[in-house]
């Protein structure tokens, strides 16, 4: 004997379609500014920050270096 009405749908059948009625709608547009907004905070220290001298070394002797001919 079935426990649902044939127009109920069982327990993991709402989560599907809970999931389908949400899917492609997306972040609000207040949602979306709320969270650009935290992610610049938390980035902007990281870009102010000065590139350390051994990224700037390694690129000076990359420029300096000949081209590796066998990639060529």
């Amino acid at each position: 004997m079935n426990t649902h009405d044939k127009d109920d749908p069982a327990p993991g059948d709402r989560t599907v379609r809970a999931d389908e009625d949400t899917r492609g709608r997306g972040l609000s547009d207040h949602t979306q500014k709320r969270i650009g907004l935290h992610l610049r905070a938390m980035y902007d220290t990281v870009v102010q920050q000065p590139v350390p001298d051994r990224f700037r070394d390694l690129i000076a002797k990359l420029e300096a270096s000949p081209p590796d001919e066998a990639t060529s």
